[in-house]
């Protein structure tokens, strides 16, 4: 079976100014190095359909989207969230791309159309809350996946791992009274978005790591902290909330990983799937900023998916 890259144009088409960070080039920059790597005919690229609303209803309150839907501003205007997440006329669009993207991708990978996927998406997810939005993020598209093969598809339990340089606060948030849930992650520490440090429970194992951590660091939190609690649990599907901006290239972070350790990670989490997932992985991206870093790491990362 393949591995699918799931996107969509109107997920290039939200921008929040020419100034901010995560920006539509990102995705161009994607596409760009999977042109260059010579990959992209090898992996099957699929359309991201609109998320049903009762998609996004089941991690996000009503108010959560009111945000997002009822406040899309007119041609050339932004919205401010907050002050480094607003919304332009296609945010609510793309934000129903991207979480469709990552539906779309669970329920192919579960009907075995596809071994595994990676959604070339954006916004961003990570840090949405379910009460609101945040941190670039509009809708958890992990999370809401997450739960759509929990609660739709019948999946006993799912495992979410988040490899961004920030801690994916929302992912935690929404999934941490969920026994079915396993989130792993490391994020540098302290750094945005400053949330409270929980401690280890059999479904939750979220490791605060020092700016300037490189990738001997996280190899071996991974083999001592991930491992052990992803073969514990079990999970019949995983999840990654992939963000590339823990790259040593990237100045929105300050730790020092390179495109080794993000396919050093991903075969990791691939062979926990196939030991206890039937290889199913829907991998989502999050952050990553410095474009050049950002489309040669999604490379590294796709690579391994598709075992090329």
């Amino acid at each position: 079976m393949s591995t699918a890259i799931y996107t969509h144009p109107d997920c290039q088409r939200h921008e929040m100014g020419d100034w901010h960070p995560e920006s539509p080039a990102r995705l161009q920059a994607i596409a760009d190095q999977l042109i260059n790597s010579h990959i992209a005919d090898l992996l099957e690229h699929r359309s991201a359909p609109l998320a049903q609303l009762s998609d996004i209803e089941r991690n996000h309150s009503r108010n959560a989207i009111a945000i997002v839907r009822d406040n899309v501003p007119a041609v050339g205007e932004y919205y401010p969230i907050d002050g480094d997440t607003s919304l332009n006329r296609y945010s609510w669009q793309a934000a129903l791309r991207a979480a469709g993207a990552a539906v779309a991708a669970t329920d192919a990978v579960i009907d075995r159309e596809i071994q595994n996927a990676f959604c070339a998406i954006r916004p961003p997810g990570h840090h949405a809350r379910p009460g609101e939005p945040m941190g670039f993020c509009l809708f958890n598209n992990i999370a809401i996946a997450a739960k759509h093969a929990l609660d739709v598809r019948g999946l006993g339990r799912v495992a979410v791992v988040d490899f961004d340089v920030h801690h994916g606060n929302g992912t935690e948030e929404a999934l941490l009274d969920e026994p079915r849930a396993l989130m792993v992650s490391f994020f540098q520490h302290p750094f945005y978005p400053y949330t409270e440090l929980r401690p280890d429970t059999p479904n939750r194992v979220n490791v605060p790591v020092p700016r300037h951590t490189k990738g001997e660091g996280v190899r071996q939190l991974v083999m001592e902290r991930w491992l052990p609690a992803l073969h514990a649990f079990k999970p019949e599907m995983i999840f990654i909330s992939a963000g590339f901006d823990a790259h040593r290239e990237d100045d929105i972070g300050g730790m020092g990983l390179v495109e080794a350790d993000y396919a050093w990670l991903t075969e990791q989490v691939m062979a926990v799937a196939r030991e206890h997932a039937q290889g199913r992985i829907v991998s989502c991206l999050e952050g990553g900023y410095n474009l050049s870093a950002l489309g040669r790491s999604v490379v590294a990362h796709v690579k391994a998916l598709a075992e090329i």
